[in-house]
């Protein structure tokens, strides 16, 4: 007979007591703590394994203590999807037996992504798990959505099968079928008797706060069944060698729900993010343990799915016929991407006695560090003004490189004095007023180049000297005029005179 416990489960961190406490000793948060029955029954041999699966015998060969000298380093395998922006997220690719949650606000996009993913991989097959929607919505959903060919799936029952033409990878005048298979179950040990019989190349779970095992007598949704289904995923993923993809519920505070250790269980957490009214959505890596944690890709929201934007300078750059004062281009990085963002400063005389500072998109500390920079070594009196930032495009930089843009921006404001849209910059201010280096300078020059600017404002730390930095660059290299500054009061002389 299985021996039956109660206990006691934060519903923040997921730390369990065996009797109620009213503030939670891990995270310190009070009144978190409910009760749930948990059962369990024979969770020696998972129940993927018990199935039949005997593919993988990894983790009896990694019982045994071995030298680190002696293991046999090889470049990780990665499956390419159709779509760019998930593979550079993903750091090149999805690695075989990666476990990957992707979280966000209900109606942003994931699961119109992941089925997109789905119905447009090539040469795989793949296993839709959907615990919110039956397979008519489902099978609504991929009515809409185009594949990579731009054709539209053809759907029989619970299997939606795509045409999809292999490119450098086959040779001309053959073909493969992709399928994608479709199951509305909640149950793990259902779903895992349908892995043993399809064999998929890759497992898609909607969501995985849906699920529930029945190792465990608690509610779906539970930090114990959360912590439960990640577990018995996990180890068939890393065991099968076989990529999984879960998607996660959000709190009101915008964090994943369920227990914190499911974010530490996982090996990469995708973000997704932007407004749902707003048709641009932004996909973001907060962890990765197989590649950058700083990458993102933007996708277009449309009828027929999500659209990739591979020129992410086409939604951040407004056009407008018109000169515009407060309004400079920066040259910033996400990763080792680089883009043209546009930054808008207003600044207009306090009509309260406390003037009001507000940005959006950018650091509001750092907004006032910059402002006393204007004012301790330029002389602008900002103490009695209003200054409000915005970063376009809806997304958040933190990248110092659009300190030298957001003061000039600032300033032309201040002065009502517009500034050339062909004028980009890339620098960050110090507190005594000098415009500092900053890394991978090549990489902004030459987007700004690419996109027709005609003057880039820089360091002069990042030209060439004696001795040899990796920062320095060749100016013969470019065709755009540099205009190399130190201090913050050159950059002034330089725009306005």
């Amino acid at each position: 007979m299985a021996k039956t416990k109660t206990s006691y489960f934060c519903q923040s961190c997921g730390f369990e007591s065996p009797k109620w406490l009213g503030k939670c000793p891990s995270c310190g948060q009070w009144n978190t703590f409910v009760e749930e029955v948990v059962e369990k029954v024979n969770a020696a041999i998972p129940d993927w394994k018990a199935a039949g699966n005997k593919s993988s015998t990894s983790l009896q060969r990694a019982n045994k203590a071995v030298p680190v000298a002696d293991i046999t380093f090889a470049e990780e395998h990665r499956i390419l999807t159709p779509d760019k922006e998930l593979n550079r997220v993903l750091g090149g690719g999805i690695v075989a037996g990666s476990l990957v949650l992707i979280g966000g606000e209900p109606g942003i996009g994931k699961s119109t992504l992941m089925l997109q993913i789905a119905l447009s991989m090539p040469v795989a097959k793949v296993l839709y798990v959907s615990g919110e929607e039956s397979d008519r919505q489902i099978k609504m959903r991929a009515e809409r959505i185009s594949t990579v060919g731009g054709q539209k799936p053809e759907i029989r029952g619970q299997r939606l099968d795509a045409e999809v033409s292999i490119t450098n990878t086959q040779p001309s005048g053959t073909s493969q079928q992709a399928g994608c298979f479709i199951l509305t179950e909640t149950s793990t040990q259902n779903i895992f008797k349908q892995i043993e019989q399809l064999q998929p190349d890759l497992v898609i779970v909607d969501s995985i706060q849906t699920l529930y095992s029945a190792h465990i007598e608690s509610t779906p949704g539970s930090v114990s069944q959360v912590r439960e289904c990640t577990a018995e995923l996990l180890r068939f993923a890393k065991e099968s060698s076989t990529p999984v993809f879960l998607i996660g519920h959000i709190t009101k505070d915008g964090m994943i729900a369920g227990p914190k250790i499911l974010e530490h269980m996982v090996d990469t957490v995708l973000q997704f993010e932007g407004d749902r009214h707003h048709v641009y959505r932004i996909l973001r890596a907060i962890k990765n343990r197989f590649g950058s944690a700083s990458e993102l890709g933007i996708y277009e929201m449309l009828g027929a799915g999500l659209r990739q934007v591979s020129n992410p300078s086409e939604i951040l750059l407004s056009q407008r016929d018109e000169a515009l004062s407060g309004i400079t281009i920066s040259a910033t990085l996400e990763g080792m991407r680089p883009m043209m963002i546009e930054t808008q400063a207003l600044v207009s005389p306090s009509a309260y006695g406390t003037p009001q500072r507000s940005a959006t998109g950018f650091d509001t500390r750092r907004m006032n560090m910059l402002l006393a920079v204007l004012e301790k070594r330029c002389g602008f009196r900002m103490g009695t003004k209003d200054v409000f930032l915005n970063i376009t495009g809806g997304i958040r930089v933190e990248d110092p490189a659009i300190d030298l843009g957001l003061a000039a921006a600032i300033i032309s404001s201040h002065e009502d004095i517009p500034i050339s849209s062909k004028i980009c910059f890339a620098g960050e201010l110090g507190l005594s007023g000098e415009v500092r280096a900053v890394n991978r300078i090549e990489q902004r020059i030459a987007d700004a180049q690419k996109l027709g600017f005609e003057q880039i404002f820089i360091s002069k730390y990042n030209l060439p000297s004696g001795k040899k930095d990796k920062n320095q660059l060749d100016l013969s290299r470019y065709n755009i005029e540099i205009k190399a500054v130190s201090r913050i009061e050159e950059v002034f002389g330089l725009l306005f005179g």
